[in-house]
This record gives structure tokens, sequence and C-alpha cells, in this order.
């Protein structure tokens, strides 16, 4: 009889100390101790008995206190929209480009995390900083997604000239099997490419050759051309002819760098 007596002692005082059914007296729980805490931190607890916690780690260890879900809601993580894009690092070669965004609130209490504040894409600059053309040519022939093509700045050149461009369409032949492989945002269009599909690729300044008016890359034969941003992915294509305009399906609407 006497252990059992202790028992309900024990259970009485516990009950007792937290009110009807878990309910929690004043300055008790999470929201009198007035902190929410990352982690397991054993100093994050609450009065007892039986004392429990207001600490990130304490839902998977069952011992929150009863009040941890509405006095330490998970917040998730929220970003800025991207800026736009910088221009290429380092002009007269194959580089890239950046843009960022920043944390307009960081995660807490199990809130999901910040995603990538920075990303990176392939570009070429047929300028230098100084705005001297390049001279040298560029091969194999480089190409991107045909959005690109719009994001891409006018620096320093005549009205009519950014008017001035053509379509070439290709038909593609081997290509390597990183194209497929791909995980960069910037990087997937070059998932689409399948040897043998038909793409649609736009040659505009400042790709086209000053004198020529032509990209380097659009010729005949089978030619090269590697894709931009991801080193890995290149293969061959066949030049099929001109277009008027680009009228292949988005996926397959590239222009050259």
């Amino acid at each position: 009889m006497l252990p059992l007596a202790l028992g309900l002692t024990v259970v009485a005082a516990v009950s007792w100390a937290r009110g009807p059914w878990g309910a929690l007296w004043p300055r008790q729980g999470c929201a009198a101790l007035g902190r929410c805490c990352p982690g397991r931190d054993p100093t994050c607890a609450a009065r007892g008995p039986p004392r429990c916690f207001c600490d990130q780690a304490c839902v998977t260890v069952r011992d929150c206190c009863p009040d941890y879900a509405w006095a330490c809601p998970a917040v998730s993580c929220i970003v800025a929209e991207w800026s736009g894009w910088s221009r290429c690092v380092k002009p007269c070669q194959v580089s890239y480009r950046v843009r960022q965004r920043h944390v307009l609130q960081e995660p807490r209490n199990g809130g999901a995390p910040c995603p990538p504040l920075e990303e990176r894409a392939g570009c070429v600059e047929y300028q230098n900083h100084q705005g001297v053309e390049c001279q040298q040519s560029l091969f194999p022939a480089l190409i991107t997604t045909g959005s690109y093509g719009k994001e891409r700045e006018k620096r320093g050149v005549p009205k009519k000239q950014e008017v001035v461009g053509y379509c070439v369409q290709f038909r593609l032949g081997p290509i390597a099997g990183s194209c497929q492989q791909a995980r960069a945002p910037h990087a997937q269009w070059t998932r689409y490419l399948t040897q043998g599909h038909t793409v649609c690729v736009r040659c505009e300044w400042p790709a086209q050759d000053a004198r020529s008016r032509r990209c380097y890359g659009d010729g005949s034969g089978l030619l090269l051309w590697q894709a931009a941003g991801h080193p890995r992915c290149r293969g061959s294509w066949e030049r099929l002819g001109q277009l008027r305009d680009c009228s292949c399906p988005e996926v397959h609407r590239l222009v050259f760098i």
C-alpha cells in the first residue's frame, strides 16, 4: 500500500504544479520564460515540476512545454527578389555573371531555411572594361538560353545595330551526357538538348563580328558548340539554314554569346 500511496502523491503534486490536465500556472511555460532557442539548449527550460523545454530540439525529444507550439511558432526564411544580373566578371573570355538577393527574415524555431542567395550564369562580353572591342575569336561556338538575349544590355551601340540579327537552324549531333545532369538553375535548359533535335540560335550584337555581321560558329558542315555556364555540356551540330525568325519551341530557342 505504501508504494501506491507515494505514487498517487507524486501524480497529485505534478497535477497541482501544472494545473488541471496539463494547464500551466502563471510564470510557467515558454511564454513566461520569454525565450525560444535554436538547436538543443539545456538552459532554455521553463519552471517545473516537471521541467519542460522551449528549444527547437524539444519537438524531437518530446519534452516541450505545453505552450511551445503557439509561444514559439515556426518562422520560415523570407528573401527579397533577385537583383539584376551583373556584367561578366572577366571580359573577352568565357566568364560568368552574378545576381544576388538578401534575407528579409531569418528562420526561427525550425522554420524553412534560407535558399541560395547568389546565382551564377555563363556569359561573354566582346568589349573590355574600357570599351575596346576584343580581338580574339572564341571556339567552339558558345550558346545559352534565348532569354539571355533579352537580358543582355546594349552598351554603346548605335540604335540600328540593336535590331540587326538573324536566326540559324541547326540539327544537334552527339551530345555529352553531362548536359542531362545539370543541377544549377541557370543550366537547366541544357537538359532539353537531345541528339537529332532541331534548335534555333539567334545571332545578334555583340556576338556578331563587327565586319562580317555573322556569329562565330555559324558556318557550314559539322560544327562544335559549348554551353556557356556549363563547360562540360558540349557537342556538335549541322547547319540547316537561316531563318527570318527563331520559330523553334522555347526550350530549343538559343542565342550565340
